[in-house]
């Protein structure tokens, strides 16, 4: 009886060491490797934002401000229709 005990036991942790280096360390390393990757596009797009409003920023002090601003027209509107 002794001898299906060890396999037994022998099997537990053969079962154990699988999950370990199969299934939770490359979870791990998954989820890492995703949360880097999300924390660098967050960054980029904040620099990406702030580059926008430096540029925007730089537009608008180009603008004249003499108060002869250009006032739209009807070609910038879009007709449309509701439809029921």
């Amino acid at each position: 009886m002794n001898i299906f005990k060890l396999l037994f036991e022998l099997f537990l942790f053969y079962m154990l060491y699988k999950l370990v280096f199969q299934f939770i360390i490359p979870l791990y390393r998954a989820s890492k490797r995703m949360k880097d990757q999300v924390g660098e596009m967050q960054e980029k797009m904040r620099q990406d934002q702030q580059n926008q409003a430096f540029n925007k920023g730089n537009v608008t002090d180009a603008s004249p401000k003499n108060g002869n601003a250009k006032t739209p027209s009807s070609n910038d509107y879009i007709d449309f229709e509701e439809v029921k």
